[in-house]
């Protein structure tokens, strides 16, 4: 599915939203390019589903404007109710019917309209679960159920997909192959899809774009490769993926650290050295070091290492290297670590 970078699909504008006179999103501001599939991520009770259920039409804003497909759907006055916005939504349960079929299901949200049972039959189809109409709820795999939801939701050829941490109620064993299934159902029907988790594997793996939010605001959104390899703050950087954190002060415009001398701004302040774990490497020539834990992944496994002045950093190394706690190894810098301002 090609995305349409000159369109746009959504567009939100200082979005707000408060319960109990406590406000929970707080500006909130990002636009959707038509065929995308959008991440949103970040810690749990950072405001993702009361963001997606202000789109979805389900929470009302107290600030804000909103657009879906070129509409206006919130802005001063103007509420256009959930069934009118043309949007489908994935809830975290599913909440399918149990005492429906897997048919009957899906055709509930199509009464009404014309042609509703071949919308059905596509639904179905694009799902893998054309033999699975007559079977109740309770009869199939969580995969399956969470392929009915997302059957329910395409079935009406919404504008926009809403995807609420629809892998949370998975076996870990499931999550990735379901996660496959997902991403390809919905590249083929093309729909532009805003899925949130709290699983930084999940966004990066899936979207093509991601949007970190915490504290009910985005603070940044770009490329899965920006999101990580660029992060804009320390609580980025940290929630997604691992990162060796350094404090220093900023003298001459650099900073010291245990792994070396990085070039940084604002002299007098503090300074975060942000190393991922893949950029230390184990090397002839280096700082020396001392293994004090193992942890074994198959693929790959992870080394906490601890410097001759004692501080202690994580080494992502191959599978096939052994050490154990108590071995002398000599770490280095694969490539130069990000440097920000520790208030970042």
């Amino acid at each position: 599915m090609n995305i349409k970078k000159d369109t746009l699909a959504l567009r939100a504008s200082g979005l707000c939203a408060s319960f109990d006179g406590i406000e929970v999103i707080s500006d909130l501001t990002f636009d959707v390019r038509e065929g995308e599939l959008l991440a949103i991520l970040g810690p749990s009770g950072c405001g993702k589903t009361t963001s997606l259920r202000l789109i979805a039409g389900f929470e009302l804003a107290t600030a804000g404007s909103l657009t879906i497909g070129g509409e206006s759907v919130i802005e001063s006055n103007n509420f256009r109710p959930p069934e009118k916005r043309g949007v489908g939504m994935v809830f975290q349960d599913y909440a399918l019917f149990p005492h429906m079929t897997v048919l009957e299901n899906i055709e509930y949200g199509l009464q009404g309209i014309e042609g509703q049972h071949q919308m059905t039959a596509q639904a179905l189809a694009m799902t893998n679960l054309t033999n699975f109409g007559d079977r109740r709820v309770h009869e199939l795999s969580g995969g399956e159920q969470q392929r009915v939801a997302l059957a329910r939701a395409i079935a009406p050829q919404p504008k926009l997909l809403l995807l609420d941490e629809p892998f949370s109620n998975l076996d870990p064993s499931l999550r990735s192959r379901v996660r496959e299934e997902l991403h390809d159902i919905v590249r083929q029907t093309g729909i532009t899809t805003i899925l949130v988790t709290h699983d930084q594997e999940e966004a990066l793996s899936i979207a093509d774009r991601v949007a970190f939010m915490t504290s009910g605001k985005i603070v940044q959104i770009g490329s899965p490769e920006e999101i990580y390899l660029q992060p804009a703050s320390i609580d980025v950087a940290v929630f997604i993926g691992e990162t060796n954190v350094l404090y220093g002060v900023v003298s001459n415009s650099s900073v010291d650290t245990p792994l070396g001398t990085f070039a940084a701004s604002d002299n007098g302040s503090i300074a975060a050295v942000l190393v991922r774990p893949e950029h230390l490497v184990l090397s002839k020539i280096g700082i020396p070091a001392t293994v004090t834990h193992r942890e074994y992944y198959g693929h790959d496994q992870i080394l906490r290492v601890q410097l001759d002045d004692t501080t202690l950093v994580r080494v992502r190394i191959d599978s096939r290297t052994h050490h154990l706690p108590g071995d002398r190894v000599m770490i280095s810098l694969s490539e130069a670590p990000l440097v920000l301002a520790a208030s970042g």
